[in-house]
């Protein structure tokens, strides 16, 4: 009796979608357990955030009054279970005429703001996005194509010239590059504006202009340690036993180096890269204050001086949230270019 024959197309593409589900469980996993803890490390803080809703001045009673209206009079489970609630289904301070409704996902409420934390990061996440992505399109690129070209003319003075470059690439603090820049760049050529920013949807080339110089001072302090890193993988990666086969075999240099020298080369640098634009998607905190934009990073920094916890623990969430989604999306282009990745779920 002839066997049931299993599509081609199932055996490639079931593995790939068993393995996402997968990850995508385990995201959500570390997802619940970052806010519980991040909540509970918030928790344990000495800072009393009714004292900056009480007013002046601000007596025994109204204090006590404000910490009944925002909840923290409750034992610290039942407020971890308000907000873990909170985030899917919204949460309500309050009653009566004075009450505040949070709609969901509500990580908290600003009432020094008179906002919700998530509409107050919505709003911040667009600048430090816009920052974030240009600046790692730049080193991505700049780094990759360096480290390549060093890797391929090793031991030559193109390989020394890069290498030596990047001593001052990852020695210079981002700081200094960015009031460098704004000298030279701002007021001394006056060919880029030095702050302000405008948005995408209102004109796309001022938002690019203005967010030429941030981009050039992130690029240039990663893009060092992107040519060194993709520089020692790719030259590893020519340098092993099947690369020598390849080129027995008859291929060109340029098929060898792009099929199979970058192909298992760059799987480290991809990996890098997902966790810093992660990172720097938290809140470019030294750029955005050079640069006076307005973006995470900067929000943190007042949120921590004014004791705005809701806002520092939803900047906190929202950071793991996006360093672990940068994460689950290096899996699954791992998976792509090596479908053993997938096949054995590691």
């Amino acid at each position: 009796m002839t066997g049931i024959r299993t599509p081609a197309w199932s055996v490639a593409v079931l593995p790939g979608l068993g393995y996402a589900a997968r990850r995508l469980f385990a995201t959500v996993v570390v997802l619940l357990i970052i806010a519980v803890l991040t909540f509970l490390i918030f928790h344990a803080l000495p800072s009393d955030v009714s004292l900056a809703s009480c007013g002046k001045p601000c007596t025994a009673q109204r204090r006590a009054e404000v910490r009944h209206f925002l909840g923290y009079d409750r034992a610290w489970y039942v407020q971890l279970g308000q907000f873990l609630l909170g985030i899917v289904a919204g949460r309500t301070y309050g009653s009566g005429s004075a009450q505040v409704h949070c709609g969901a996902p509500c990580f908290g409420y600003s009432f020094r703001l008179d906002e919700s934390v998530t509409s107050v990061v919505g709003d911040r996440f667009a600048v430090t996005a816009s920052i974030a992505i240009g600046a790692a399109v730049i080193w991505l690129l700049f780094g990759v194509v360096t480290g390549v070209v060093a890797a391929v003319r090793r031991g030559t003075w193109v390989d020394r010239a890069a290498l030596a470059s990047t001593v001052v690439g990852v020695s210079a603090p981002t700081y200094l590059v960015g009031l460098v820049g704004i000298y030279l760049l701002g007021f001394k050529a006056n060919v880029l504006p030095v702050g302000n920013y405008v948005p995408l949807t209102q004109n796309v080339g001022q938002w690019a202009y203005h967010l030429v110089l941030p981009w050039l001072v992130l690029a240039f302090t990663s893009a060092a340690a992107y040519t060194r890193y993709t520089r020692n993988q790719v030259a590893e990666v020519l340098g092993e036993d099947f690369i020598r086969t390849a080129r027995a075999k008859g291929l060109r240099e340029r098929q060898v180096l792009l099929r199979h020298g970058l192909r298992n080369g760059l799987l480290p640098v991809i990996t890098l890269f997902g966790i810093d634009l992660g990172v720097l998607l938290g809140g470019a905190v030294i750029t955005e204050r050079i640069f006076s934009m307005q973006g995470l990073g900067a929000l943190l920094v007042d949120s921590v001086y004014n004791v705005d916890l809701p806002v520092v623990l939803g900047i906190a969430l929202f950071s793991a949230f996006l360093i672990i989604l940068a994460n689950l999306v290096v899996d699954l282009v791992y998976a792509l270019l090596d479908p053993r990745t997938a096949a054995t779920g590691s």
